[in-house]
């Protein structure tokens, strides 16, 4: 269903527009985990579940056991104020009613001679505080105005993320002066091979009609998926020279009715553009709409198309997909976290229709792409990959186990990594890339890669919760590079700290430039990281016999991997100390205490 909201300066009206075979999906993480079911809690007191017309359903009780009505107002306050404003001949009338009762009236009905006002729920007029708060621009965390840096994050009140992208201090606020722009710029400016825009091989897809696809009325605090997203990485991108500077732009264009049904159902492309007549839509509690988002959606998707078609046919060597919204999510049937369209589904198919016979889709967003895995579950000529958050289901959306490889003929066409648990970092992805996905990629020998590029397991980021440096995205770039002669195509998925999201982008950028990786990673994988290997390896190498040698070969070193994990474990303990942000925060002091501890106990521990 899409609940739309039609908003007038006179009223504001609500009406749901049945859509069929629209489903409600989940939300991602904590912010599509809200019920309208769990007790409600008013000022007065505590209240039953709400009715399904969103009234009480049971009776609620003030604090001193009175009743109070569907309007919030106590039985015992409404029979005092009924009292007060009672005519005086009412009362005459009662008294002299009192004086004709009978000693047995009165025995029955001695509330009626408690002349006494009951003043024990009294309590003196208190005056409202207001406590004023501000959203972080880089996480969109919540903070009393009475501090300058982000209790999460550590970012500034008013940092210059904005305007120069990772470059811009997370510490300082922004002067916005055209000398500082100057030397920031100059600062930063790519030192790489000097690439004119005509020579350039690698293009880029943006435009800024996608940044009109918003949340229309905020709710507790900004959606995470936000035009911000983009800014932040266009920034950078400018600041360091490269977009525009090294890497050339491609023509936007809306993607036809006639290609998205390729991917998707004619009720679920009508259902997005029926959006375009309404100031603000949802699909699900999390995947919102307003006026401009079916073409922003059309907008990404046929940037995708073009940027897979040219890059294909050798007018570019590679690219990236600077779009939202997103697309890993969206199905066959049905938008939901986030997604609108399948991006990475639709430049798969124009591939092919470009003359692609093979295509590899290389999915690294911490959720499971659940859209992109429906649409291919059973077609042999794409090979979908997934590395991602599972926790045996408990993580947004819930699919994506190792047991699920495909179907109809085409199983071993989809392998899912699934980790275990949060925190997965640098080692554990480029471990899993050497034992699992090149070793598949290589020998599928796609005619072109797409990377549906989600940066939200980065380090940092408040829905993912991981640990993936802009290091270890590149150097996962760079792998990648190895297959398919090179023609490799990166789509923005999710991601949704701006400082992570530019600053990994912009490696990434760097890699298809031709730019090696800073350096090299020392892999040793986690334990867990090495039992969701384990676990991938035994189900696919029944696809994929060449991984049987690796899987036994891994198995005998199991006991090596978890001596060396002991180890780090304790080396990492020991050098331990507080982020720094702490150290401008109000976490100040505990920020010198913990550091000054640990580091007494390392000295002695030397």
């Amino acid at each position: 269903m899409i609940l739309a909201e039609n908003h007038s300066p006179s009223n504001m009206v609500r009406e749901t527009v049945q859509m069929s075979r629209l489903t409600n999906g989940e939300a991602e993480n904590s912010l599509h985990k809200q019920s309208d079911q769990n007790p409600r809690q008013g000022r007065n007191g505590r209240c039953r579940n709400l009715g399904s017309n969103g009234t009480s359903s049971q009776p609620c009780y003030d604090e001193n056991g009175g009743e109070v009505n569907r309007l919030g107002i106590s039985t015992r306050d409404a029979s005092d104020n009924l009292n007060a404003n009672m005519q005086p001949d009412v009362i005459h009338k009662k008294a002299r009613q009192q004086k004709e009762m009978t000693f047995q009236d009165m025995y029955n009905n001695q509330d009626l001679f408690d002349d006494e006002d009951d003043d024990s729920d009294w309590e003196p007029a208190q005056e409202r505080v207001e406590i004023k708060k501000w959203f972080c621009t880089n996480c969109t965390m919540v903070n009393h105005d009475d501090i300058i840096h982000c209790d999460i994050c550590g970012e500034h009140k008013e940092s210059g993320i904005l305007r120069h992208g990772f470059f811009a201090s997370p510490f300082s606020q922004d002067v916005g002066s055209a000398e500082a722009e100057s030397e920031i710029k100059e600062r930063h400016r790519d030192l790489g091979c000097p690439i004119s825009t005509l020579n350039s091989s690698t293009a880029v897809g943006f435009d800024e009609r996608m940044l009109l696809h918003s949340e229309v009325e905020m709710k507790s605090h900004p959606h995470p998926e936000r035009p911000d997203r983009l800014r932040a990485i266009s920034a950078s991108l400018a600041t360091a020279g490269i977009f525009p500077g090294r890497c050339y732009p491609i023509s936007a264009r809306e993607i036809t009715q006639g290609e998205l049904e390729k991917v998707h159902s004619l009720e679920h492309i009508e259902a997005v553009e029926l959006t375009s007549h309404l100031l603000s839509s949802y699909f699900t509690p999390d995947t919102y709409a307003n006026e401009h988002s079916a073409c922003a959606a059309r907008l990404a998707a046929g940037l995708c198309a073009d940027l897979a078609k040219a890059i294909f046919s050798g007018r570019a060597k590679n690219g990236f997909a600077l779009v939202r919204p997103p697309g890993h999510h969206a199905g066959v049937r049905q938008a939901m976290g986030f997604c609108l369209h399948n991006n990475a589904a639709v430049a798969a198919l124009a591939a092919q229709g470009a003359g692609a016979k093979k295509v590899l889709i290389v999915d690294w967003d911490v959720h499971h792409g659940n859209g992109t895995q429906e649409i291919f579950d059973q077609n042999k000529s794409v090979l979908y990959i997934s590395l991602h958050r599972h926790e045996g289901g408990k993580f947004y959306p819930g699919t994506g186990a190792a047991h699920e490889v495909g179907t109809m003929g085409a199983e071993g066409y989809c392998v899912n990594i699934p980790w275990s648990r949060g925190g997965v970092g640098d080692n554990d992805y480029v471990f899993a890339f050497q034992q699992v996905v090149l070793p598949i990629a290589s020998e599928f020998a796609p005619d072109l890669t797409i990377i549906s590029a989600g940066f939200d397991a980065a380090r940092g980021d408040p829905l993912g919760c991981c640990d993936v440096t802009p290091a270890g995205y590149a150097q996962m770039t760079q792998m990648l590079t190895a297959l398919s002669g090179g023609k490799l195509l990166v789509i923005l998925e999710g991601g949704y700290n701006l400082r992570s999201i530019s600053s990994s982008a912009t490696a990434v950028i760097k890699v298809l430039l031709g730019e090696s990786p800073e350096c090299g990673l020392d892999i040793l994988p986690s334990k867990a990281g090495v039992q969701t290997v384990l676990e991938v390896l035994q189900i696919q190498m029944n696809f994929w016999p060449t991984l049987g040698p690796r899987f036994l070969d891994l198995q005998s070193q199991w006991g090596t991997y978890c001596l060396k994990n002991k180890k780090k474990h304790i080396k990492k303990r020991r050098l331990a100390v507080a982020p720094l942000w702490w150290k401008w925060g109000r976490k100040s002091l505990l920020y010198h205490l913990l550091n000054g501890r640990l580091h007494v106990n390392q000295r002695g521990g030397d």
